[in-house]
């Protein structure tokens, strides 16, 4: 195999399709990124102030103190637990940012004036405030919130469908929002209950902050989170079907949001079982949930390494990626070593780079993976060229790493030859032959790709790899 020569960051694509007049399309105005990203600015940088000065208004200006102090123990911890689990294709910090901010501030807002106002309206109509504050908390706070968290799932799979790709993306999506309105939610339970302590005089572990800390924060930080996972596992499984499979892109996100109601409306109501029917529904219900949740996700998580070490082998055939690659690319912990090393021999850089090639290829396995299955959209060939791009302007930093992580995990196989005690023949291979990889046409190109009877694009062939490959 000929060494291939330098190639330029991005490969010709093929051209656009032109605008309905022949001529190149130009959006209005409103459809400009700058103005919807600062439409979105504005929007949640207003809804921040108002919840700001609504929280502030209830609890006082010591009560806020308390309360922000307090609940933002837990946010560093789940969100870290959340960007873990999307290392496999690390979504940007933009959207995880967006998420957060949606449920800290507009989410949180809708939720506090639309329940505020539903549970007047029920006080009002039925004269009885405390059936209204039962209503409010176990019917009408549950459809309310889970709503308003989950149009922030709903506007990154409209509008950042590209990296929305799977049961992992909505988790973490979902997670993430939720972790931002809990984290109101909880500024405004905390300081409300010192306030009630500056009332009553009540200090220490028999107040009624220590006990609110103790519920929210340290038994269930993850109650928010549990609920909205639904909606994003709902949108997960969505994204991976084709774009013809409307009902199911529709029935699946809201069957989730209808199962985040229904366990959100159970915790609410738990503290009108009795007096020990929130126990009774966290230890029966709530803890279990919360397990099974956990073991899908890292299945989920597994399944996903599972994919890139089978969709990437083609391209090794192609010329794109070294035999090495796919399974390197495939366990977390060769990932992991490739960056160590890379950073260790070349610098800071280089590790970024490694770590940005790592993302690419995890992003070409899953667009090919989507393809197989009938969910790329029309713009799959220019997707596709674009990431092998990517990977081919950093080959030269990530190739040496990443075989260099391969060669350090791939299992040595046990050996009972004859005559050598168990050790290895010197003329047996130290690790395991690559699998064979899936026919391969290298002269057809995606630039002519045909598409199948479902019309989605055929997989069968790939880029013929950089010039000069041989």
């Amino acid at each position: 195999m000929a060494t291939c020569p330098p190639y330029p960051a991005h490969p010709a694509y093929p051209p656009r399709p032109p605008g309905p007049a022949g001529g190149p399309r130009h959006p209005h105005w409103w459809q400009r990124g700058w103005v919807r990203y600062g439409a979105l600015i504005t929007l949640l940088a207003l809804s921040g102030l108002v919840i700001l000065a609504l929280v502030r208004e209830q609890t006082g200006t010591d009560g806020f103190l308390v309360g922000l102090g307090l609940a933002v123990l837990p946010v560093p911890l789940l969100i870290a637990v959340f960007r873990w689990l999307d290392r496999v294709e690390p979504g940007p910090w933009r959207n995880l940012l967006f998420c957060f901010a949606w449920g800290a501030c507009a989410a949180a807002l809708i939720a506090i004036v639309a329940n505020s106002f539903a549970t007047r309206w029920i006080a009002t109509a039925t004269a009885d405030p405390s059936s209204a504050d039962t209503l409010g908390a176990t019917v009408i706070a549950p459809v309310v919130e889970e709503s308003a968290k989950a149009a922030a799932i709903l506007l990154l799979f409209l509008f950042r469908r590209a990296d929305f790709t799977g049961i992992v993306d909505g988790v973490v999506i979902a997670g993430v929002t939720a972790t931002g309105f809990a984290f109101t939610e909880n500024i405004l339970y905390l300081g409300n209950a010192f306030g009630t302590d500056q009332l009553t005089g009540d200090t220490g572990i028999a107040s009624v902050t220590a006990a609110t800390f103790f519920v929210r924060v340290i038994m269930s930080p993850f109650a928010h989170p549990l609920f909205t996972v639904l909606t994003g596992i709902g949108f997960g499984i969505a994204a991976l079907a084709g774009e013809r499979r409307t009902l199911r892109r529709t029935a699946l996100p809201l069957s989730g949001l209808l199962l985040a109601m229904g366990m959100h409306a159970l915790w609410n109501g738990s503290a009108t079982f009795g007096d020990y029917g929130f126990f009774a529904v966290y230890g029966v219900f709530m803890v279990p949930a919360f397990g099974l949740l956990t073991w899908l996700v890292i299945w989920t998580r597994q399944r996903e390494l599972r994919t890139v070490r089978e969709e990437l082998p083609p391209y090794v055939v192609a010329g794109w990626l070294t035999p090495a690659e796919p399974y390197a690319l495939g366990s977390m912990r060769a990932r992991r070593l490739a960056r160590e090393y890379a950073g260790h021999h070349l610098g800071r850089q280089a590790k970024r780079a490694v770590a940005q090639y790592e993302a690419y290829a995890t992003s070409l396995a899953f667009l090919r993976h989507r393809a197989r299955r009938g969910g790329a959209g029309a713009d799959f060939a220019v997707r596709e060229r674009e990431l092998l791009g990517e990977l081919w302007s950093r080959h030269e930093v990530a190739r040496p790493a990443l075989q260099y992580a391969a060669r350090a995990t791939a299992p040595v196989p046990a050996y009972h030859g004859y005559g050598y005690g168990g050790r290895p023949h010197p003329a047996q291979p130290l690790h395991p032959a690559h699998p064979q990889y899936p026919a391969y046409n290298p002269y057809r190109s995606w630039s002519g790709a045909a598409h199948d009877e479902t019309g989605s694009p055929d997989v069968g062939g790939l880029p013929s790899g950089p010039p000069g490959f041989q």
